[in-house]
This record gives structure tokens, C-alpha cells and sequence, in this order.
């Protein structure tokens, strides 16, 4: 496997119609913003990309494709997932047909991270990765949104044929720690498996740029979540705002630095420029015991539960 850089960028927001940009993020991106934003993450060598065939229904990865056949495969490392609930079980291989749907749209031959999207039938479909992994179109696998004994047990599933989780994706931020307090970044650290942190910016709550008086876009899902809360993450994000400044960094970036820190790989949601140039500028970013435990102590004060609908509680 190619040595993964210290963040992924996130193309959830890349897709339109259901579980798409548009309806989501309240986002509609032009093929020439996703362009701009592909090429700065190449060069400045942010070459991971995290895509799911549930993100606007397969749109989000005819995106992304069109832009990794412009370069070389193996200078990317392409992330996608097989969400239980959009398979057709009608077919004999139902994971293996989603996989060759993504393929197709990526443009590409194998996937580097194949990802389970949820835990909705443990027992049923981990037992679909083994002929992936053995076939080699999928170089690594990952669960998402699974509780640390669901993790065990597909990774029981997967070593009586010789394979093993690589990789762990959770929502994880400073205002949402289930998987730490569950133990999740625990197991992974001891075991040799990657937690992917995505949601550190809570789809845009942490990013410094919305407050009560500049709320999140009306009528998007994120602004129906977020926007009644924004007044109790204000001393938060102010606090992020001065040990930035001190730093030469944004509340972004502070948000993203603290969840390296953790230990995490932080996939970043990326529909502009400057989100990708924050996202590289994090990942120098230094923070001491002292801003540690400031922001954590401040993310609990905000008394704010970003629980997901589609999250069951982790502990």
C-alpha cells in the first residue's frame, strides 16, 4: 500500500440529488471548481480521495473520475464504499457489483481502501470482501460507522482468511468523541489499523466561517442540524480564533491540527481552494497539552451532541 498523507479530502459534496452536495451542504459545484480543487490537492501532495457510490447516488465518483484520469493511478489513492442499504440483492454478488459500478465511474482498475459504509448485517456482507481482497481490486478494506465489537468481529471474519481491517472511519471531532471514549482509537493504535476522523469540521460548525449572525445556507440538511446551535459553539470557535492567530492558522486549521494530534487521519471536505490549502497548512501545525486540553474543555462546556441519524452510539 502506498504511504498515506496526513489527511484525506472528502468528496461527499461532489455528488447532486440524494445524499448529494446540493441537498446535503446546500453545495452546487461547477466541473471547473472541482478541477482548481483536484489540482492544488495534487500538488501540494494531498493525493487521497474519499468517495462513496451512496454520495449523490454514483455522481460524486463520475466527478472525481473524470479528474483521477488525468494523472497517473499511481500517484492517487482512491478511498470508495459498498453501502448496504442501496445493494441489489438481486444479484448474485451484490458487493462485487457495487465495487465494478465504482470502478467504472472512477476510471480506474482496483480500489485502494474499500470501505463496508455501515454495520447494517455484520454477519452478511463482511464475508463479501475476502473474494475482493483475494481477486486484487481492492488493495485494503475499512469499516465505517461500525462500534468497536462489530470492528472485532469483522476483523474475526476477515483473519480466517488471511486478511485483517485496515482502516477504521468514524465521525470524530472535537464536539463529537464517542469513538475515543468507546475505545475505537485505542484498538486501532494497537492494532496497525488507520482511523479515519471524518465530520472533524462538522460540516462547516467548526470552521470559523459560520455564527449566529452568518448561519449555514437555508433549506440544506447541515443548516437544519447545526444553525440552532451555533450561539453555543461561539466561545469555542472564538477561543479556536486566538490560539490561530497565534499560530498563523484558522479555526479550520486548529479544528483539523487537534484531531492529528489525536492520533486520527482527518478526511476534510474539499469544494474549494482554499479548504485543500488549509487542509495541507494543518498538517504543520503544532499544539501543545495546554491548547489540547483548552479545546477539549471548551467542546465539552458547548454541551452540543452532533450525533448523526444514520450514528448508533458508540459506548
Amino acid at each position: 500500500m502506498k504511504e498515506l498523507p496526513k489527511i484525506a479530502l472528502g468528496t461527499w459534496s461532489w455528488g447532486a440529488g440524494f445524499a448529494g452536495g446540493d441537498t446535503v451542504f446546500g453545495n452546487h459545484l461547477s466541473d471547473r471548481q472541482m478541477e482548481e480543487v483536484f489540482r492544488t490537492a495534487m500538488d501540494k501532495g494531498l493525493n487521497l480521495w474519499d468517495t462513496a457510490a451512496v454520495y449523490g447516488m454514483g455522481s460524486s465518483e463520475a466527478a472525481l473520475g473524470k479528474l483521477v484520469r488525468q494523472y497517473p493511478r499511481e500517484e492517487i489513492i482512491l478511498s470508495t464504499k459498498f453501502t448496504p442499504q442501496i445493494a441489489d440483492e438481486q444479484s448474485a454478488m451484490p458487493m462485487s457489483s457495487m465495487l465494478e459500478a465504482s470502478i467504472e465511474r472512477l476510471g480506474v482498475e482496483e480500489i485502494d481502501i474499500y470501505w463496508i459504509h455501515n454495520p447494517f448485517d455484520v454477519e452478511k456482507w463482511t464475508p463479501g470482501l475476502i473474494p475482493l481482497l483475494q481477486s486484487g481490486k481492492v488493495k485494503q478494506v475499512g469499516v465505517s460507522n461500525h462500534s468497536p465489537e462489530q470492528i472485532k468481529r469483522v476483523n474475526e471474519i476477515l483473519q480466517s482468511a488471511g486478511f485483517t481491517v485496515n482502516a477504521v472511519q468514524n465521525h470524530y471531532s472535537l464536539l463529537y468523541q464517542s469513538s475515543a471514549d468507546a475505545g475505537i482509537l485505542d484498538y486501532c493504535h494497537k492494532n496497525n489499523i488507520t482511523f479515519f476522523a471524518y465530520m472533524v469540521l462538522e460540516q462547516g460548525a467548526l470552521s470559523g466561517h459560520y455564527n449566529s449572525q452568518n448561519p449555514m445556507p437555508a433549506g440544506s440538511g447541515r443548516a437544519e442540524t447545526y444553525n440552532k446551535v451555533l450561539p453555543q459553539l461561539e466561545q469555542l470557535t472564538q477561543a479556536m480564533k486566538v490560539m490561530g492567530e497565534a499560530k498563523n492558522a484558522s479555526v479550520a486549521q486548529i479544528a483539523i491540527a487537534w484531531a492529528i494530534a489525536k492520533g486520527t487521519l482527518p478526511i476534510i471536505g474539499a469544494t474549494k481552494v482554499h479548504h485543500v490549502l488549509d487542509a495541507a497548512g494543518a498538517t504543520e501545525i503544532q499544539l501543545g497539552a495546554e491548547d489540547m486540553a483548552t479545546l477539549e474543555r471548551l467542546a465539552r462546556d458547548a454541551g452540543v451532541d452532533t450525533r448523526g441519524a444514520w450514528e448508533q452510539p458508540m459506548a
